[in-house]
This record gives C-alpha cells, sequence and structure tokens, in this order.
C-alpha cells in the first residue's frame, strides 16, 4: 500500500503543469541559506610579498598610485615577473628609482627562446642576465608559452628541458637568481570537456583555453619536462607557479617537493582549490611551512581579501569571487602566525636577494 500511495503521488507530480521556469546550469547561483559567523578580511595580518604579479607599465606609471592601493593591503613588496630585460628593464628600474619604491616594487627579468637557433643565443642571453642582474633583477620568470607554445626555427616545440636552453639555468644558480617558472595549465583544460571535467563551465565560458589531449602534448609531458629541470639543476633555486598544478592533490605535491628540495611554490590563482580542504591543506602548510610563497597572479586589489581570509580565517562557506573558476564554497584554513609569516615574508626573504629584512622589523 505504501509503495502503490508513492507511486501514485509521482504519477500525479509528473502531470502538474510546469512553473514555466528555465535556467540553464551556468545561471544556477542561489545564495546560501546557512547562517554562520563571517569575518572578512581586507588587510593582511602581517605585511607580506606577493611574488607572482605583472605590471607592464612601470616605466611610465605614477608609483605613489600603486604603493597606495598597496599599502591598503598591506603588502610590503610587490614582485614584477614581467621586465623584458635589457633596456625595457632599465627604464622601469630608472622610474622605480626616481619615486624611491627600489625596496618595495622588484622586477624579475625575462629571456626569449624563440631565436633558440640562432648561434649565439646561448652567449647572449647569457651576457642579458648578467646585464640585468647588475641593474637590479632579482629574479628570472619563464612563461607558460615557453616550453609550450614557443617554437624554433623549424617548428618544432621547444620543450622547457631543450639542453640547449641548461646554461640559463646554471647561470640563474651562479647569480643567486630563483626562476619562477609556470608549466601548463589546470589538468581539466586537456580533459574531455563532458559532464566529468570539474572545469566544465570555465571551458564553456573561455572555450580559448580547452585542449586537444595532445595539443601541443599531454599536460604530463609538459609537468615531466618542468621536473626535470629541477632535478638536473640541483644549485638553481625554482619557484613552481600555482603550487605546480597540484593544489588539488597536496599528497603528490608533498612528494614532489620531498624529492627535490630546490622546489618551492607559490599558491598565485589556486586559492579556491585550498579552500575547499581546509584540514588537508592547513597540515600541509605546517609540514612544508619554509617552502610555500605568497602570490596571487593578476593585480587586482579587490581580490586579495579572499586570499587573506582563506589563509587567515576559521570562517565557512564562502564563494570564491569567479564562479565560473570554482562553483564551490570555501573555508578558512586558520593558519597559525608562525605559518603565516612565512609564508607571507620570510621564505621570500630566504630565497629573493635584495628584500631588505628591515622592513618586517616592526613585526
Amino acid at each position: 500500500m505504501i509503495v502503490a500511495f508513492f507511486m501514485s503521488q509521482m504519477v500525479e507530480a509528473q502531470r502538474r503543469e510546469p512553473l514555466g521556469i528555465t535556467i540553464d546550469f551556468e545561471s544556477y547561483d542561489p545564495p546560501s541559506t546557512l547562517v554562520v559567523p563571517e569575518n572578512p578580511i581586507v588587510h593582511a595580518k602581517f605585511p607580506f610579498v606577493d611574488v607572482h604579479s605583472h605590471h607592464w607599465g612601470l616605466a611610465e606609471r605614477n608609483l605613489d598610485e600603486l604603493i597606495a592601493e598597496m599599502d591598503e593591503l598591506n603588502m610590503k613588496v610587490v614582485v614584477n615577473l614581467s621586465g623584458r630585460g635589457g633596456e625595457r628593464l632599465k627604464k622601469m628600474v630608472d622610474n622605480i628609482n626616481k619615486y624611491g619604491y627600489q625596496d618595495r616594487i622588484i622586477n624579475f627579468t625575462n629571456i626569449e627562446l624563440r631565436s633558440i637557433d640562432e648561434p649565439d643565443w646561448a652567449e647572449s642571453t647569457i651576457k642579458q642576465l648578467e646585464y640585468d642582474h647588475s641593474i637590479g633583477a632579482r629574479g628570472l620568470k619563464i612563461y607558460k608559452s615557453q616550453g609550450m607554445t614557443n617554437v624554433d626555427a623549424q617548428g618544432n616545440r621547444i620543450a622547457i628541458n631543450d639542453p640547449r636552453i641548461d646554461p640559463v639555468w646554471k647561470k640563474c644558480g651562479e647569480l643567486g637568481l630563483p626562476i619562477l617558472i609556470h608549466s601548463a595549465d589546470p589538468k581539466s583544460f586537456w580533459d574531455a570537456h563532458d559532464s566529468l571535467n570539474e572545469r566544465w563551465l570555465e571551458l564553456k565560458l573561455r572555450p580559448g583555453r580547452k585542449r586537444s589531449a595532445n595539443d601541443p602534448v599531454s599536460w604530463e609531458t609538459i609537468i615531466a619536462e618542468q621536473h626535470d629541470i629541477f632535478r638536473k639543476n640541483p644549485g638553481t633555486t625554482f619557484i613552481n607557479a600555482h603550487m605546480g598544478w597540484y593544489p588539488n592533490d597536496l599528497n603528490k605535491l608533498a612528494q614532489l617537493l620531498d624529492e627535490m628540495p630546490n622546489m618551492y611554490v607559490e599558491i598565485g590563482a589556486v586559492i579556491a582549490e585550498l579552500g575547499r580542504q581546509p584540514r588537508m591543506a592547513k597540515k600541509f602548510f605546517e609540514k612544508y611551512q619554509d617552502r610555500v610563497l605568497f602570490g596571487k597572479d593578476s593585480y587586482q586589489p579587490a581580490e586579495y581579501p579572499t586570499y587573506f581570509r582563506v589563509l587567515e580565517s576559521e570562517d565557512e562557506y564562502f564563494p570564491y569571487y569567479k564562479r565560473y573558476h570554482a562553483f564551490w564554497k570555501m573555508y578558512g584554513i586558520g593558519l597559525s602566525d608562525t605559518v603565516l609569516k612565512k609564508l607571507y615574508y620570510e621564505n621570500a626573504i630566504k630565497i629573493i636577494p635584495g628584500l631588505k629584512k628591515a622592513l618586517w622589523t616592526s613585526d
């Protein structure tokens, strides 16, 4: 009798007129009815270094405006990874010096791989690195295009572990310049764009990010090439951007950190991954507190508070600022002051030359 009753109710429900409301997946984002304490944080607890930022206009910009924005966030130092190199870097450095902010805005330089077939490529690139270092470059940034889409004169992809690049890694080690390297993108970009892909919404809204399984090669190949240069250059310090695209598999990332003591990681653009696993993330930060740096990637002042809230608070069930990146809710990790200080500035002081400890003496 009970089964018959429920069957009849199901049939009746199917006969009812629809409400006339049509909604697609992209639009479904209801506000939560959960009522929990909220503690938004707009000013970092400790002055921090953002090791992953891009500021292409430093040669011409009014830098007082940038510093004022940084002060609002409690950002003590910003690392511009887009130094370009050569005379373009020199113009940036000159403008920074003119404003007197050489201790607060520092630059990493860049190199060109697409001319790698030229007979003097290695020699000229090394000379550029030495010159850039002499005028104030504090590191080298390798873009994801270098190792993924850059091609040589024959149209062949230039793998980042191409032996012709070896002198660059060695020279950076000799000069004490850390290398912040971005390789590949989230693995989901290489996976089938179907109902099983967690980045389905992002790939629908940003279809240019989708790659076929071997475009230009597999995700695993690009990541392995990156790890190859880490292992072959133990005297050079590498900062693996975006936690090496393993923020969603912290056990694997821990294994890699154990295997490669010259590899550090930064958290740019992956805070949503950490915020959905607060207990696991907290254990990871505690164990590897000497190997993780703060980074944001795109410089958008309004987005930093989400990072502070994940790292510093114990808030529950709050959103990421870009739903197509992360449709899930996040939780605060509640890192200790000891771990926060290492993440925010102590680890950066340790591996980026020229950062002045005196900037943090008040803490």
